[in-house]
């Protein structure tokens, strides 16, 4: 079985809830664990979840993100359902993660253009995740930049790959690469006081991470 756990993004600035991404789990008899496989998943199944989150988050957020790696993202049968439960949950916007995993093939750069303007003319979002981390380099998805509205920016990840050092000189880079395409930059990973007096010193307030709330298994009605 599986389920989402959603985890909360928060805007510090207004003190309000501007959406959560909706983090797929499966059940096993020790609990609920990250699948060991994203792309076996059954698609019917993930769609699904995402029409019953968006009915029940319809007016009460903006949006929810859900996470796709290159592969899932040039799937057509998965394109094809996403744009239909986006139609079906609107006004709530689905906002599409691109992740950095690494795609099992070369993805031509001009075929994932165009699938982003697809999930654009149905009313959805890109953003692009992890950047400075996996294939998510400023050279690698710069040509995407003109087609997203958000980047996130990993704490976690520079943790795990021992590059604690690089994150102030990573969020000031990614902020001002923010700027300059008028995107919204959500910071990831926040997790100590430490963590969120940076934010406030760099004026960041679009966040997210086990600070302000841990994902939580999504209830449904």
């Amino acid at each position: 079985m599986y389920r989402f756990f959603a985890q909360p993004q928060i805007n510090t600035r207004t003190r309000s809830l501007i959406g959560y991404e909706m983090l797929i789990r499966e059940a096993d008899a020790a609990g609920w664990r990250l699948p060991q496989s994203f792309s076996a998943i059954p698609l019917d199944e993930q769609i699904s979840l995402i029409k019953l989150a968006g009915r029940e988050l319809a007016l009460k957020v903006e949006s929810i993100s859900f996470n796709l790696d290159q592969q899932q993202f040039m799937n057509d049968q998965m394109a094809a359902a996403l744009c239909q439960a986006q139609l079906m949950i609107y006004p709530l916007t689905v906002v599409v993660e691109l992740t950095e995993d690494q795609a099992s093939h070369a993805i031509d750069p001009q075929a994932l253009q165009k699938r982003a303007r697809l999930y654009l003319s149905y009313g959805m979002e890109l953003s692009i995740d992890d950047v400075s981390t996996g294939e998510n380099t400023y050279e690698k998805i710069k040509y995407l930049l003109p087609l997203a509205s958000e980047i996130k920016v990993p704490l976690q990840n520079f943790r795990q790959e021992k590059r604690e050092a690089e994150i102030p000189g990573q969020l000031i880079f990614w902020r001002q690469i923010a700027r300059n395409h008028n995107l919204r930059l959500i910071v990831e990973g926040v997790e100590t006081p430490s963590d969120e007096e940076l934010l406030d010193e760099l004026d960041l307030p679009l966040r997210q991470g086990y600070y302000y709330g841990r994902p939580h298994l999504f209830k449904l009605q």
